[in-house]
């Protein structure tokens, strides 16, 4: 009886992967980006940021872009933009470079980034989001149309697909320049996170919530003073950890990061990852 229940369990198996055309990979580690325009990709890509992109670095495409040859849904090799089709570079792009630099060979890191400039938080509140658009300015409603009018659903929706593939290990945050002030901010983020969790079925104890620092006070950011309210949102998550922006050199604005700045922040979200995870970055 027990050899006949096994050799049943082992076709079962068998069906089920012929179906789905694939398992999911517990070594392919999954990370949910969102936010605003420093999240999105405000700087210019250079050569240098089109080159040598690990085939183990891979990114979900969020929407359809045909100028690039990717479709939404799908995993491609994260060679930029890793946002939207017309997107710059990201914190996430060289995060990602870093954690396949820094993780054994099996691993392979996968990312998902929805963001849309100039947007507040409330904007992936899945509850109040369709409040908060009504008065937006008609470029963000364009930008905002490219995910079908709902952000958040479509982080969820692209989330849950990836799922199928492999493990959800962590989130990444760049949001709070359109929030600068906001004293409720880290409250409105955890119902974010909150929701997350409870959608796509996540432990908050094993998802991490990384977020990162606006332009600092060195660079004289216009948005600096909002940092003093991001230090505190461990104070609302248990499992946040804050990236600092100190030293990532910025553009003319003030407001956003230049590509050297991307590349720099990137790789303190993957070193505040990688301790996360238990690894340590190469020096």
């Amino acid at each position: 009886m027990g050899k006949i229940f096994t050799t049943a369990t082992l076709l079962l198996t068998f069906l089920l992967l012929s179906l789905t055309g694939s398992a999911q990979d517990k070594n392919f580690y999954i990370f949910l980006c969102f936010g605003q325009s420093n999240m999105e990709g405000n700087a210019k890509i250079e050569p240098q940021d089109t080159i040598n992109v690990n085939s183990r670095f891979q990114v979900m495409e969020a929407v359809d872009c045909p100028a690039i040859n990717r479709t939404k849904g799908n995993w491609y090799t994260a060679v930029p933009p890793l946002c939207r089709c017309r997107t710059g570079l990201t914190p996430a792009d060289y995060f990602g470079r870093e954690l396949v630099a820094n993780l054994p060979e099996k691993v392979r890191v996968g990312v998902i980034n929805v963001a849309v400039g100039g947007c507040k938080i409330e904007l992936f509140d899945k509850d109040h989001y369709e409040a908060y658009t009504v008065d937006v300015p008609g470029w963000m409603k364009n930008m905002i149309k490219e995910y079908d009018g709902n952000p958040y659903g479509r982080l969820v929706e692209m989330a849950k697909l990836a799922q199928k593939d492999g493990v959800i290990k962590g989130i990444l945050l760049h949001q709070g320049e359109s929030n600068t002030g906001d004293t409720l901010w880290t409250k409105k983020v955890k119902v974010v996170y909150d929701n997350l969790m409870h959608d796509l079925n996540l432990k908050p104890k094993k998802v991490p919530l990384l977020a990162g620092e606006t332009v600092n006070a060195d660079q004289e950011g216009k948005c600096a003073s909002m940092n003093k309210i991001i230090a505190t949102l461990p104070q609302a998550i248990k499992n946040a950890h804050v990236i600092s922006s100190a030293g990532c050199t910025d553009s003319a604005d003030n407001l956003h990061f230049n590509a050297a700045g991307y590349r720099e922040l990137g790789k303190r979200y993957a070193a505040t990852m990688l301790n996360l995870l238990g690894h340590k970055m190469a020096q």
